[in-house]
């Protein structure tokens, strides 16, 4: 099922940013990337042929991948973002270095399969039940295994969880995330980036978990690291609240404060904010990850972005606690949020939308070859010298014939993706992972080392 860096691979129809195109020869080069974008009437000798609409793939910047564990069950009793989150906890005590790797395999190859061709993992379970390390980072290097059993392109976000709250220590249910210190952290995120660097398609970022859990005379800290900073912001009302009683701020403020907010940091939900806030991330040209199914499960609110795009900051997708795993519900999402509280339609356009969802993706990750520092990304179309990652939407199911080019994209759902390539390599096809085969079942098998009674 699989075509080898260097192969090709003739799409019926295309998406380049600006228009679709018909009948593109798509030619990889063997560091799979796009070497070569010909219009073809015809599949030239040897190219495979992709029907439907192939699109840039898509980038999934905000994923918990233990999250996965609490889908379906947690919908009874009512309840706040704040008791979900101690169910959450219980589902995190249960990880172990085997368990996680088995478990995250599943949820990287079930966004495979989805359309994702990348992911950031914003990852906080470092450590050992009780805080003791690990030999050797076994739980990132369990995440790296099963991202590249996966087929999927990892941003390890190495998450800097040092509090239980402004002014808190760390709960006993939190202690395997923090590092003691700030400077715990610092080591600890150094050693880690000599141990992952041989690691083919994993890539190491760093994430402030929240103001909530990392001091104000902490964060200055992160300017000294490089590529992208991400930090779930403003996510709760009550997590504002308690920054202005004790900084005399808002979340955002304390972050330009610390000389944090800039092109590189990637404000996670950011779903409660100010005019000033929302000015200040544009005026930074900060990424913004929106998750909008998570948003509307955890009944978090409808965060500004259209104003936020205005204002000049880029819009990205995640998929946070994977309620759900398709981006083409999480475009959708975006779009529903702002007609929902604007009573307008079509605030963002289907091109916009499909930027959120692939280049947008990757410049909050670093992935976009050096967009970070200007805003300017390439608008969410498959192009010369970009990776050659794209998944293919069929046009013709039952949701989807009809629909008028890219407007496929809110007609389709997940179950549409007929293909999914990743560097050149079709990694899943029709819902099935190629590699590792039905998803299902990978589920069954990590799933078994959990207790998930209620």
């Amino acid at each position: 099922m699989s075509a080898a860096p260097g192969a090709g691979f003739w799409l019926e129809r295309a998406w380049t940013g600006g228009e679709v195109r018909e009948g593109l020869a798509l030619t990889t080069a063997a560091d799979g990337t796009i070497a070569a974008l010909d219009s073809a009437a015809e599949a030239p000798v040897g190219f495979r042929r992709v029907p439907g609409l192939s699109l840039p793939g898509a980038v999934n910047a905000h994923s918990h991948a233990f999250h996965r564990l609490l889908r379906g069950r947690t919908h009874s009793g009512g309840g706040t973002f704040w008791t979900w989150r101690q169910v959450m906890y219980r589902a995190a005590a249960q990880l172990t270095p085997d368990s996680y790797g088995l478990l995250a395999r599943a949820v990287f190859a079930e966004m495979a399969a989805a359309g994702y061709t990348a992911v950031g993992e914003f990852h906080y379970v470092h450590h050992a039940r009780g805080g003791a390390p690990y030999p050797d980072h076994d739980m990132e290097r369990a995440l790296a295994w099963a991202a590249q059993q996966a087929g999927i392109r990892l941003v390890l976000l190495d998450t800097c969880y040092l509090t239980g709250g402004i002014g808190k220590p760390l709960s006993a249910e939190q202690a395997r995330f923090g590092d003691g210190d700030i400077d715990g952290y610092l080591a600890r995120h150094a050693a880690l980036g000599a141990a992952l660097q041989d690691c083919e398609h994993v890539t190491l970022g760093a994430a402030i978990h929240s103001v909530r859990a990392v001091p104000a005379a902490d964060l200055p800290a992160f300017s000294q690291l490089t590529g992208p900073l991400h930090v779930h912001l403003s996510e709760q009302p009550a997590e504002n609240e308690a920054c202005l009683e004790a900084y005399g701020t808002t979340p955002t403020g304390l972050l330009e404060r610390a000389g944090v907010l800039d092109a590189r940091l990637s404000a996670v939900h950011a779903t409660h904010l100010r005019e000033a806030d929302i000015a200040a991330l544009g005026a930074a040209v900060a990424s913004i990850v929106m998750c909008p199914t998570t948003e509307a499960d955890l009944a978090d609110g409808i965060g500004p972005a259209r104003a936020l795009a205005d204002a000049g900051a880029v819009l990205a997708l995640g998929s946070d606690q994977h309620v759900v795993l398709d981006p083409l519900l999480e475009l959708r999402g975006l779009e529903a949020g702002e007609r929902l509280g604007s009573g307008e339609r079509g605030r963002f356009g289907p091109a916009e939308l499909i930027a959120a969802l692939t280049s947008g993706g990757a410049r909050s990750l670093g992935l976009d070859q050096g967009g970070l520092q200007t805003g300017d990304h390439d608008g969410g179309g498959l192009r010369v010298g970009a990776p050659a990652d794209f998944f293919a939407l069929s046009q013709d199911s039952a949701r989807t014939i009809g629909s008028r080019g890219e407007q496929a994209v809110l007609a389709g759902t997940s179950a549409d993706v007929a293909e999914v390539v990743v560097a050149g390599r079709t990694v899943a096809a029709h819902g099935e992972h190629a590699a590792l085969g039905p998803v299902a079942e990978l589920y069954r098998e990590a799933m078994a080392a959990f207790d998930l009674a209620d």
